[in-house]
């Protein structure tokens, strides 16, 4: 494959990546705001919750890791007839996994938001909505699953085209629902939760509508529910280690959470504007990332591996362009943009100063993205688990919590920072030395003999 084949590949696959990251940003920007115009501790519970969803999904991510990685690998190897196993074995561990983090939803919100410090004000609002986003957990799993097989068919447009109607759909009911219409009383931050369930059941059906027409892909009422283990192994070989990194990160960060709630509700709200900026920066090495995962693992299946290496480079020069460029804008800009959540001077002031401190931060996330994600698709995935979780322990929780007490939330800036950076530097070496080879090639041997 030369240069331009590559680009063009990569390209087609991270621009509608780029598409349905930012209109989910976009809700969930939406939603924040929304829930700011209710209180900050509103804002701050809407946040929280947030937090609290993400770190779950983790468990639905090892499902959409490993799929990804396997369908794109076996794509590679061109062996077609063998992408249905994992896909219909994926299909039926989301039901299980769905339910399960749903019903952790349920029973498991108050403890949940006491180990995170929640101050009193945000614990009975956070709590309702964790009830309320519960039932929608179940669908989030299959469409995080089959969204990961659309794209590893090279199929982003279709996936964007499901996440555009989703994502507007979400955003339409959740105004209606939180605000109210005409004499109809809004139902606040529980609006946002029953908009976030019906969205996402519209998106299910489609999915479903789309495995069947470009896929060939007809899941059975069996397919649901009955899960053929020897078919989600290499799934699972796959995703555990990087979902093992994603809830090791998870756990870590919500320590440098439990922080940032002890200094009050308002350092609690300034780091939800802040983060839900941040997540518009990262629109740009997350996608190169995903993007980059896709077809390195395609590039590994059909043993490409110096063609896999050249994407990579090429990459993180793009990744790091993107990062740097957007966060500048996003500090430079903020005295105007946090006038939609919030109208306190003090609190725009913090998220300016956070985002200018967050161009250390986004400059190393974005090796993390792009060359862990190259990592797992060459089936290189216990070096980057077994570093990532020394830095988490080590970096972002006991930072956290140690430069809270020094510095304020700022301090726990500067763990966020030390995190990525440790993290960014040894993913780095990893692949300039070449220790993914060898990972690479036993990849591409077991595609061939599957």
């Amino acid at each position: 494959m030369d240069a331009a084949a590559r680009r063009n590949s990569l390209n087609a696959v991270a621009v509608p990546i780029v598409g349905e990251f930012l209109l989910g940003i976009v809700v969930a920007v939406a939603g924040l705001s929304m829930a700011a115009s209710i209180s900050d501790a509103a804002a701050g519970s809407f946040g929280l919750t947030q937090i609290v969803l993400e770190s779950l999904a983790v468990l639905f991510r090892v499902l959409a890791i490993g799929v990804g990685v396997v369908v794109g690998q076996t794509l590679g190897g061109r062996r077609q007839n063998e992408v249905q196993k994992p896909a219909f074995a994926v299909l039926s561990a989301s039901t299980w996994v769905g339910l399960s983090v749903g019903l952790v939803l349920l029973l498991g919100h108050d403890a949940l938001l006491r180990l995170l410090n929640a101050p009193a004000e945000v614990l009975p609002l956070a709590g309702t909505l964790m009830v309320w986003m519960a039932p929608a957990m179940l669908i989030e799993a299959h469409n995080l699953s089959m969204s990961a097989v659309l794209r590893a068919h090279l199929f982003a447009k279709e996936s964007l085209r499901i996440m555009l109607t989703m994502h507007a759909t979400h955003l339409l009911l959740a105004w209606l629902l939180m605000k109210g219409v005409g004499n109809i009383p809004g139902l606040g931050l529980e609006g946002y939760a029953v908009a976030y369930g019906l969205s996402r059941a519209l998106a299910l059906f489609l999915h479903v509508r789309f495995w069947r027409m470009r896929l060939g892909l007809r899941p059975q009422a069996s397919h649901w529910f009955i899960t053929p283990w020897a078919s989600l192994l290499p799934v699972l070989r796959v995703g555990i280690p990087g979902a093992f990194v994603e809830f090791g990160y998870r756990l870590a960060f919500m320590v440098s959470i439990a922080a940032t709630a002890k200094l009050g509700v308002v350092a609690l709200a300034t780091h939800a504007y802040t983060l839900q900026t941040l997540k518009l920066v990262m629109i740009g090495s997350m996608s190169i990332g995903w993007a980059v995962e896709i077809m390195v693992g395609r590039l590994v299946g059909a043993g490409r591996l110096r063609d896999a290496n050249a994407l990579v480079l090429k990459s993180v020069r793009s990744g790091l362009l993107a990062s740097g460029l957007l966060v500048l804008i996003a500090a430079s800009t903020a005295p105007w943009t946090m006038r939609l959540f919030t109208q306190d001077p003090a609190i725009i002031e913090m998220v300016q100063h956070l985002l200018f401190v967050s161009v250390a931060l986004e400059l190393s996330r974005a090796f993390n993205m792009i060359i862990n994600g190259a990592l797992r698709a060459s089936g290189d995935v216990h070096y980057p688990a077994m570093v990532s979780v020394l830095s988490f322990v080590l970096c972002l929780a006991l930072g956290s919590h140690v430069m809270s007490l020094w510095w304020g939330i700022t301090g726990i800036w500067l763990a966020y920072i030390a995190d990525e950076w440790v993290r960014g530097f040894l993913a780095w070496r990893r692949w300039q030395t070449g220790g993914w080879w060898s990972s690479a090639r036993a990849s591409a041997r077991h595609v061939r003999h599957r």
